[in-house]
């Protein structure tokens, strides 16, 4: 979330700079309406980039733009909208969310995994489940504080499977499953073809949206 962080921060401190230079509550005697627009863009942008466009802050932020009139006001209280979400990033109350955006991410993955599946390629729905799940893998690796490095270089995925039952992530059963739908994908992505059939993989589809279900990352 560092770089939300730091976007947010960015665009209040700025408003803030001008607030201190104003005489007015709306700084209106320091800032252009030109300068007013780009401010208000910025802030709305980087609140719909950190918390979606189904979250309470850029639905309040496009409430703001509908009701109120002045571009100054309107400005203000979209800084106080950022405000809000910057203070509530930072004392961690957006964690579930991060990890709900997550799992719609890899949903879509598998969606589209199981769209290649129902038109006759295998193959590649395999790949991108397989890969859906290495991805999450490595999500629920820095949730757990597990390194997805060893010196300088990216661990493999059945190494950071291992370690993440070990800090008691998941269970060992679901250890050997992930192990063996890795083993799936690698068949896949190295045309071992004839290792697997369309059955496999439509399993294999479904076991890994509902083990990134129950394990949010």
């Amino acid at each position: 979330m560092d770089i939300f962080i730091k976007q947010l921060q960015i665009v209040i401190d700025e408003y803030n700079d001008y607030r201190k230079k104003s005489k007015y509550d709306d700084c209106s005697d320091v800032i252009s309406n030109t300068v007013v627009k780009q401010l208000q863009t910025r802030a709305i942008a980087a609140i719909e980039r950190t918390s979606g466009r189904s979250s309470i802050y850029f639905e309040n932020a496009s409430t703001i733009l509908q009701e109120v009139n002045n571009n100054y006001n309107q400005l203000a209280e979209v800084i106080g909208v950022a405000e809000s979400l910057l203070i509530d990033i930072k004392s961690g109350y957006l964690k579930s969310f991060e990890e709900l955006i997550h799992a719609d991410i890899f949903a879509d993955f598998l969606e589209m995994s199981e769209h290649l599946l129902s038109n006759g390629y295998k193959d590649a729905a395999a790949i991108m489940a397989g890969s859906t799940l290495e991805a999450h893998l490595k999500q629920l690796a820095q949730k757990f504080s597990v390194q997805i490095e060893q010196s300088g270089r990216p661990k493999k995925a059945d190494a950071i499977n291992s370690e993440l039952v070990k800090v008691g992530a998941y269970a060992k059963l679901d250890q050997k499953n992930i192990t063996a739908w890795l083993g799936l994908r690698n068949h896949a992505a190295h045309g071992n073809y004839d290792e697997y059939d369309k059955q496999q993989v439509n399993l294999l589809i479904s076991s890994i949206r509902d083990f990134i279900t129950r394990n949010p990352a």
